[in-house]
């Protein structure tokens, strides 16, 4: 047992971490529902974000390993975005110095609530695959781009990064949105390893509690991933909206408070 935590707030904290699993297996967006809980548990805010990394990262790697065993991509395709997913985060994340974070919650203002509106109006949203309409050629430079600025972003930021690879890849490569979300998971747990590699070498990680939740993580992924195979866009695109809204307004919430 971790020191300094209950058996009953490690339990309690297991059922958020699990719940958080399969809502980011399906849409992303599950640190919305982790790092509050890790909070309120009592966790040294300096150990939050590297325990959460330690908690989730294995978590979205049996999701995209459960997609991506589902649906076949060819290995050269996900390599390469892998190598771009990490130098975009690398990139983020050093350039996370030079600009407020203001800035960047700003630009989430703006473009959370056209993908709202987008989930919501267009019912065909990610229902078929058009990605034939395209070339090999083009669909890899679209994706080697939207591998490297969603990346960026979440080495920058963070939250919504799995939402945002879900739709872009399905609104400018014209995967359905169970493609999609398979690939966010992949380039997801990419970008998330080297964050916490990083926070493991500066100590910021309390390991005891994170293998702990690395468990509950796994399950509530591995049963997420399950669910979006099953059900498909039917239960990934209502979930991706919801967690858009939430994420809007979390970051409005943070700016006015």
């Amino acid at each position: 047992m971790p020191t300094n935590f209950t058996i009953e707030t490690v339990l309690i904290l297991s059922l958020f971490v699990f719940l958080a699993g399969i809502i980011d297996s399906i849409s992303g967006g599950g640190g919305l529902i982790t790092l509050p809980a890790y909070i309120h548990s009592g966790l040294k805010l300096e150990l939050l974000l590297g325990t959460n990394k330690l908690s989730s990262t294995l978590g979205t790697l049996v999701a995209a390993i459960k997609y991506l065993k589902e649906l076949r991509f060819k290995k050269s395709y996900l390599f390469a975005l892998m190598i771009i997913a990490v130098i975009g985060s690398y990139l983020g994340a050093k350039f996370i110095s030079s600009i407020p974070a203001s800035a960047i919650k700003y630009i989430l203002i703006v473009l959370l609530p056209p993908i709202a509106f987008i989930l919501s109006t267009r019912r065909n949203f990610g229902l078929s695959d058009f990605s034939s309409k395209w070339s090999n050629k083009n669909i890899l430079l679209k994706s080697i781009l939207i591998a490297f600025f969603i990346s960026f972003y979440d080495g920058l930021f963070g939250p919504g990064t799995g939402a945002f690879f879900a739709i872009a890849f399905t609104s400018l490569c014209g995967y359905d949105l169970l493609k999609a979300t398979a690939l966010s998971k992949l380039l997801n747990f990419t970008s998330n390893i080297s964050a916490l590699v990083t926070f493991l070498i500066l100590g910021r990680v309390n390991i005891k509690l994170g293998i702990l939740m690395t468990v509950a993580g796994i399950a509530g992924n591995y049963l997420g991933a399950s669910l979006a195979l099953k059900k498909g866009i039917w239960v990934i695109k209502p979930m991706l909206f919801i967690v858009s809204n939430a994420l809007l307004i979390k970051v409005i919430y943070d700016m006015i408070r």
